[in-house]
């Protein structure tokens, strides 16, 4: 007879133990039970044993590991006869591993750095899949519910190790916002199932999380990942750019895909930092206006009121919807933009109201829309309702208008005759 102690109801205690692992953990009763039992088994046998084991010799599995290691570790040395194996190799990996993808994610106080983070991500699953960014904030489930222990471990709490092996030898091909795209496609693949429920379903769908297919994920990672301004993860609390010189011992070719925006030389066209009060309050990502420039492929010199765009066989992936006035708009605007004034853009049900104007924004829906503005807020507001009617791929121009001016690449109407 076992002398552990009790529930009132060993029905209740045994009901517990079928529920999922995240109900579980609050169950204090269930808890001081397997408290108990696990403090008599490390003092029982169990604990004998493993004194008792011979933990020196190695066993014809470890034996086998070893030749096997060893033969990798000679074919990296063979193929690096510049450099030697140290001990420490795995830890220099770590320590070039850690500040890319979870740099200040383990201060004492990490909560600035998790919450940015956790921002910037709300904002990628609304620029990717708003109809699914909709429902998610309607229902209050947000990822500080969900994806902490996701970005915390890289996945390694999500996925067995043979996915992550996989996926990790995509992740380390990209840069430091990559995870965003991770955590989107896994989203994604569990979407039909997250529209059809509630708060408390979705809670319990994460809980135990359903099988991914991890080759679909990777693959819709870069897709996604391909599709994502660089700019549109900027982070204030993201690694800062490393010396020319500090490579970690390994000869690096940068390349666009895997350098941080943060590394690209900062001009008076980039990103600014945000307050974190201001970023949580837009839906959609900001994006700088060097981005800008490169999506819509302006040439030209700086003084020219004229500036041409590259030829391009396809139709571009860009749209620029300018939301302020038509007097502001003739005196100056981005080549190619559309004019839909803030003011009568949007009926009182905050349906788009037809015009000439937003057939063109209809017709460039999946494609990347970049909402322009004197102020970021009015701009801000008109990229949440486009998002609220379901327009994906939406950004706001990271200060306006006003960082444009000073490029020479706003043109002029010419006067009607």
């Amino acid at each position: 007879q076992s002398n552990l102690p009790q529930s009132n109801s060993s029905n209740e205690l045994s009901t517990a133990a079928t529920l999922p692992l995240i109900i579980r953990e609050r169950d204090t009763e269930y808890q001081l039970h397997r408290i108990i039992l696990f403090d008599r088994l490390l003092k029982g046998d169990i604990q004998a044993k493993y004194d008792a084991t011979d933990k020196d010799t190695p066993i014809p599995t470890d034996r086998q590991g070893h030749v096997k290691f060893r033969r990798v570790l000679k074919a990296w040395v063979v193929s690096h006869p510049d450099l030697v194996y140290w001990q420490a190799l795995a830890n220099a990996c770590m320590s070039a591993f850690i500040p890319k993808y979870l740099y200040n994610f383990f201060l004492k106080d990490n909560s600035h750095v998790i919450q940015e983070y956790l921002t910037v991500f709300s904002q990628i699953i609304a620029f990717h899949d708003p109809e699914l960014s909709n429902h998610l904030n309607e229902i209050g489930f947000i990822p500080d519910l969900y994806a902490i222990p996701w970005f915390l471990t890289m996945f390694t709490h999500v996925f067995p190790l043979h996915k992550i092996f996989h996926l990790w030898d995509t992740l380390l091909l990209g840069n430091s916002s990559f995870p965003f795209c991770i955590g989107v496609a896994i989203l994604q693949q569990l979407r039909d199932r997250l529209l059809a429920n509630g708060f408390n379903e979705c809670i319990l769908l994460f809980s135990d999380l359903p099988e991914i297919d991890i080759e679909r994920c990777v693959r819709e990672s870069i897709n996604l990942f391909c599709w994502t301004p660089k700019s549109a993860t900027y982070r204030q609390h993201a690694q800062p750019p490393r010396p020319a010189n500090d490579n970690n011992g390994f000869n690096k070719t940068s390349s666009y895909y895997c350098t941080d925006y943060q590394e690209l030389p900062k001009t008076d066209l980039s990103r600014e930092p945000v307050r974190l009060s201001d970023l949580k309050a837009e839906v959609s990502p900001r994006i700088s206006a060097e981005d800008l420039i490169s999506l819509c492929e302006l040439t030209g010199l700086s003084h020219s009121k004229t500036p041409t765009k590259k030829t391009k066989s396809s139709k571009p992936k860009i749209l620029v919807v300018d939301i302020r006035s038509g007097e502001d708009f003739n005196r100056g605007h981005i080549s190619d933009s559309i004019n839909i004034p803030y003011s009568t853009a949007f009926g009182p049900e905050g349906e788009l109201v037809q015009c000439g104007a937003m057939t063109t924004l209809q017709s460039f829906k999946g494609r990347v829309i970049v909402v322009v503005s004197h102020a970021v807020k009015s701009a801000a507001i008109f990229a949440e309702h486009l998002v609220k009617v379901c327009y994906p791929r939406v950004c706001i121009l990271d200060g306006g208008i006003n960082k444009m001016k000073p490029t020479g690449l706003l043109t002029v109407p010419s006067p009607q005759i």
